[in-house]
């Protein structure tokens, strides 16, 4: 058996979901704004998934979009914040084969 190859794990995807930061990069030609939410690894392939904002878009916004590391360009960690985790349209989470992290739920407990 091959031992397992660290993936190329993008620090700036990694700071946007620890800090519930806002992302705006371009992924096929079109303008993303996104809330990142669960980063890994799905179907063998390393990709984000998130619930985009705004940007340009063929479906209706707000939505959630995958988008595979490789095809991410023009990364920007904007400075615009989120509340954390939203939930699904299912109530379920995408199955990983390796999740890398998630973002924290919202905080719902307002004092």
């Amino acid at each position: 058996m091959a031992p397992e190859v660290k993936p190329n794990i993008n620090p700036l995807i990694w700071k946007a979901i620890e800090q519930k930061r806002l992302l705006r990069f371009r992924y096929k030609d079109r303008e993303r704004i996104v809330e990142p939410h669960d980063y890994g690894i799905h179907q063998g392939v390393i990709k984000l998934f998130a619930y985009q904002v705004g940007g340009s878009s063929s479906q209706e916004l707000p939505n959630w979009r995958w988008a595979e590391q490789d095809l991410i360009s023009d990364l920007e960690l904007l400075d615009r914040t989120f509340p954390g985790g939203r939930p699904t349209k299912s109530g379920k989470h995408q199955k990983w084969d390796k999740l890398f992290i998630r973002v924290k739920p919202a905080d719902t407990d307002k004092k």
